[in-house]
């Protein structure tokens, strides 16, 4: 059996449903809820039971500090004709990139095979189907100066992803203090 895995930080309540309050007004886009909502650190794919428990082992040495962040704007990945993820960014992005960095450290030491993919801290706020260009870009337009206050980020977590009729529900099986 294998498990659909990913690392990331958890976003406070508040924040996700502010967030979650933006989705709608763009045809083709499925909105992400708000108790999914969260700044992927390290997407890991379909792991064994072995290896899973590798992973779970391997994040407990992880040593960093807390620090705060905000959610700052939005933007898209994708032109903005094709848009196809529309998301919140994150500042300051320099304190996730070496929490991620460490993290991307431990799992090669366990075999996971390094990360291409140039990091880029977000919110996801929601996937497109098919993208409407003038729909997205008045939600960009609408948005752009939105932020949050800043929050403490304290822990990271370990997730599984179980996808459903309906999308995927998100299940945290490990949450890691920073320290």
């Amino acid at each position: 059996m294998t498990l659909p895995l990913f690392v990331a930080v958890p976003l406070p309540a508040d924040i996700a449903e502010r967030l979650a309050l933006l989705g709608g007004g763009v045809p083709g886009a499925r909105w992400v809820p708000a108790e999914n909502m969260h700044v992927t650190l390290r997407y890991l794919g379909e792991l064994d039971g072995m290896m899973a428990d590798d992973v779970t082992a391997c994040l407990s040495g992880i040593d960093a500090p807390p620090f705060e962040i905000a959610i700052d704007g939005v933007d898209h990945f994708g032109s903005r004709k094709e848009a196809h993820v529309v998301y919140a960014g994150v500042q300051p992005r320099e304190p996730l990139k070496r929490l991620r960095d460490k993290i991307e450290i431990a799992l090669q030491r366990i075999g996971i095979k390094a990360d291409e993919c140039k990091y880029q801290p977000h919110v996801t706020l929601a996937r497109m189907r098919r993208g409407n260009a003038d729909r997205v870009g008045r939600f960009m337009e609408a948005n752009s100066l939105m932020m949050s206050q800043r929050f403490r980020v304290d822990a990271f977590c370990l997730y599984e992803s179980i996808r459903g009729r309906d999308g995927a529900i998100y299940n945290e099986l490990e949450r890691y203090a920073l320290r």
